[in-house]
C-alpha cells in the first residue's frame, strides 16, 4: 500500500477534536491509588502528568534546535530558544497550582504513592543529558542516594536507553560551539573535538571569544543571550521545586525514599551554560 493509500485508509472514518488528540484515552489516564480516591490526587496526577508533556515538547524542540544551530539557522534557533524559555515559563507557572493544595491534603494521599518518585522522571534526566549532564547518576535515578530506582531505569529498559543515548550524544552548548565556529569565532580545536560522553566544564579561552561574539557580533550575542534566558528558566523552575516540596513536606524524606528537600537544593545555582554567566563580570 503506498504512503497515500494508507493515509487514505487511516482517515476512512471522519477526523475529530476527540479522535485526532485521543481525548477518551487521555482522560483515561488519571487513575487514583487512595481510598476514596482523596480529593487532591487528582490535582497531583494531573500536573505531574502535565509536566511529562512538556518535557516532551522540551526534547522535541531542544533536537530541532540543535539541528538549527549546526545548520548555521541564527533566526529559526532564536525562535526555538523562546519557546522552550516559554515552556519553562509555563512549568513554574504550574507550581502555582499544586501549591494550591496543603501538607494536610497532600499527606491524605501520600502513603499510597509506594516508591514513586519525581526523581523517576526518565525524561527530565533526558533533557539534562541533552543539555549537558554526563553523571552516571543520570541514568541511575540517583540509586546510592537512597530513593531507589524507578523501575522503568531498570539496565536496558527503553526509558533508560534514551537517557543514556543522550549522553553520549553532543549536548546543546557542543552545537552552540559549532554554531559559533560557523560563524568564524575562534573556538579551540580541542573542545569542537573534545569527548562528548564527559561533561562540558567553563573555559577562560571560550569566555573571551564570547566577549567578542557580543562586541562584535549580534545575531550570535541574541542567541546566547536567549541561551541564558533558557538557563535561567531552568534554574527558576528548581528554585520553585524546591520551595514547593519544602513548604508541602518540610525536611522529610521524599516519595520513594528520595532525599527531599536538601538534594534539590543542592542543585540550585548551577548554570547549564557556566560560560555566559562568567563573563557578565568582564564586559
Amino acid at each position: 500500500m503506498s504512503g497515500n493509500q494508507d493515509g487514505e485508509a487511516r482517515h476512512d472514518k471522519a477526523l475529530t477534536y476527540i479522535s485526532y488528540l485521543k481525548i477518551d484515552e487521555l482522560l483515561d489516564l488519571q487513575q487514583p491509588e487512595s481510598t476514596g480516591p482523596e480529593h487532591d490526587e487528582m490535582l497531583f496526577i494531573i500536573i505531574h502528568q502535565t509536566y511529562e508533556l512538556w518535557f516532551k515538547q522540551l526534547l522535541h524542540e531542544a533536537a530541532a534546535l540543535q539541528a538549527a544551530l549546526e545548520a548555521g539557522e541564527t533566526h529559526r534557533s532564536l525562535a526555538l530558544l523562546g519557546r522552550m524559555r516559554t515552556i519553562m515559563k509555563t512549568c513554574v507557572g504550574q507550581i502555582d497550582i499544586l501549591e494550591t493544595m496543603t501538607p494536610l491534603q497532600f499527606n491524605s494521599f501520600r502513603g499510597f504513592l509506594q516508591s514513586s518518585s519525581g526523581f523517576q522522571s526518565a525524561q527530565f534526566r533526558e533533557f539534562e543529558a541533552v543539555l549537558g549532564r554526563r553523571d552516571a547518576a543520570a541514568a541511575d535515578a540517583d540509586k546510592n542516594s537512597g530513593m531507589g530506582m524507578a523501575e522503568h531505569l531498570i539496565y536496558g529498559s527503553p526509558a533508560r536507553s534514551r537517557v543514556e543515548a543522550a549522553m553520549r550524544r553532543p549536548a546543546l552548548w557542543d552545537s552552540v560551539l559549532r554554531y559559533l565556529a560557523g560563524r568564524g569565532h575562534e573556538v579551540p580545536n580541542d573542545l569542537l573535538y573534545r569527548n562528548i560522553e564527559v561533561g562540558y566544564h567553563s573555559d577562560e579561552r571560550v569566555q573571551t571569544m564570547l566577549l567578542d561574539v557580543h562586541r562584535n557580533d549580534p545575531d550570535a550575542a541574541a542567541v546566547c543571550e536567549r541561551l541564558v534566558d533558557l538557563d535561567e528558566g531552568l534554574q527558576e523552575w528548581r528554585y520553585r521545586h524546591v520551595k514547593m516540596v519544602e513548604r508541602t513536606i518540610g525536611r522529610k524524606t521524599g516519595t520513594g525514599g528520595s532525599p527531599g528537600v536538601d538534594y534539590l537544593a543542592s542543585t540550585l545555582f548551577r548554570p547549564v551554560f557556566a560560560d555566559l554567566w562568567a563573563i557578565r563580570s568582564k564586559f
